[in-house]
């Protein structure tokens, strides 16, 4: 993998991986238009580059994170279904990455079902900056709702979201608590690649793990606090939309005879 191919997928990355729109989707184009080579380590590159991700919403949130006990009792809760689910299905879901129609067609149904979102559940009269307590059966609910993103193309932003909204939160509750949820899923995910390839990587990759790292980190920084005012004011509608034109986009291509890879 090239330093233009890192930087490129890092920025599809950065901006996808915290929106309601599936990182994976964005990935399969990226990588079959720009024929980025779906080798071994662009796979795991694609999955550590998460650690620049989670530095963003650690930065951004700092404060948030140096609260109570209860604050991350609440967040290992919310992450164990999907750790105990991710551990028993890991070679089912594999098989799944493997079909990109089955990426196509849950972006289809994800943006349909975000068109409803706000008409299932109305906007929160709160205000903007009110911070909503989360229980320890909520947060569970919500990692149950984190399972569901295992399905590649339904987006662990957008089943996380739905499932804070599910629980009474407001969009920019629902959305934080996502953030915060992603910090540990993405790190035990980005520890695991690691684990499986630190033996075989190369110097030269290194570079190209940190340069993705950074960018990653920077993009999704912007990306997230730009998400924020976005969906507080207009919910999730509009990525709706642009989640059923990439479902459609992806089938045209495919039945084109367009080679598609997923990294």
């Amino acid at each position: 993998m090239s330093v233009f191919e890192a930087v490129l997928l890092a920025i599809v990355e950065g901006i996808t991986e915290f929106l309601p729109i599936s990182s994976t989707g964005h990935m399969i184009l990226t990588s079959s238009l720009l024929g980025i080579a779906a080798d071994e380590f662009t796979k795991n590159f694609t999955v550590i580059i998460q650690f620049g991700a989670i530095l963003s919403v650690l930065v951004l949130y700092w404060n948030r994170f140096l609260q109570s006990v209860d604050f991350y009792t609440k967040l290992l809760i919310a992450f164990l279904p999907a750790a105990v689910f991710g551990f028993f299905l890991n070679d089912f879901v594999d098989s799944l990455l493997e079909n990109v129609i089955v990426v196509a067609v849950t972006l289809l149904m994800g943006g349909i079902f975000l068109l409803y979102l706000d008409k299932l559940f109305p906007p929160k009269d709160i205000k903007e900056d009110e911070q909503q307590p989360i229980t320890y059966p909520s947060a569970f609910k919500i990692g149950l709702f984190q399972v569901i993103a295992m399905i590649p193309g339904v987006s662990r932003s957008a089943a996380t979201i739905v499932g804070g909204l599910s629980q009474g939160l407001s969009r920019k509750n629902a959305a934080e608590f996502s953030f915060f949820l992603a910090v540990p899923t993405m790190f035990a995910a980005t520890c695991y690649k690691l684990l499986k390839m630190y033996k075989t990587i190369q110097p030269e990759q290194i570079n190209v793990l940190l340069i993705g790292n950074v960018v990653a980190f920077v993009v999704a920084l912007i990306a997230i606090k730009s998400f924020i005012g976005f969906v507080t004011k207009n919910g999730l509608r509009v990525f709706g939309y642009y989640r059923i034109a990439l479902g459609l986009v992806i089938i045209v291509l495919y039945l084109l005879g367009i080679p598609l890879q997923i990294v």
